[in-house]
């Protein structure tokens, strides 16, 4: 190994690959301590990979509801249920979660659920052009009562966010 390629320490080389990789995995513990840096690292790949489809295609990929739920995993903590389960995307605590992402391709800024959905908090992510994200948790009993099997739920009337609980994803 050329001095370049690392540095030499107690007696081995040690790759700046190696390095960065460890730098990296701390970043991702900090940025997402409820979960393992593997998962953490997927997230940010898929939003890295659909942010690089779009500036190359202008189009986007139509993975929301996917990234949505995957940041609901990785930034609050949410044990997703197995695919296709009824009622609830997961659990946060000893809740049931319902999680709903408002896309940069949306032209509202409200998002529909089912009334009858086993859950007790409703998680609304909103993903910016930019591919930030932000979220805002509501409680089932919140939701504006009214007729037909869907609610409908304005971001702008939600509450703020907790303070530092969300920040800018990659």
């Amino acid at each position: 190994m050329q001095s370049g390629d690392g540095i030499y320490d107690d007696g081995e080389w040690i790759s700046w690959d190696w390095i960065n990789g460890q730098l990296y995995e701390q970043e991702l513990k900090q940025q997402y301590p409820l979960v393992d840096t593997e998962l953490a690292s997927v997230f940010e790949e898929l939003v890295e990979t659909a942010r690089n489809y779009h500036h190359l295609t202008g189009r986007y990929l139509q993975i929301w509801g996917e990234l949505g739920e995957l940041y609901a995993e990785v930034k609050h903590g949410v044990k997703l249920h197995r695919p296709h389960t009824r009622g609830s995307d997961g659990k946060l605590g000893n809740h049931f979660v319902e999680v709903k992402t408002i896309s940069p391709e949306k032209d509202g800024e409200k998002v529909e659920v089912k009334r009858a959905g086993n859950f007790s908090h409703l998680l609304v992510v909103k993903i910016s052009k930019e591919f930030e994200f932000e979220s805002r948790l509501i409680e089932r009993r919140k939701i504006p009562k009214g007729d037909g099997t869907h609610a409908r739920v304005s971001w702008s009337t939600l509450p703020p966010a907790v303070p530092g609980a969300d920040e800018a994803s990659s």
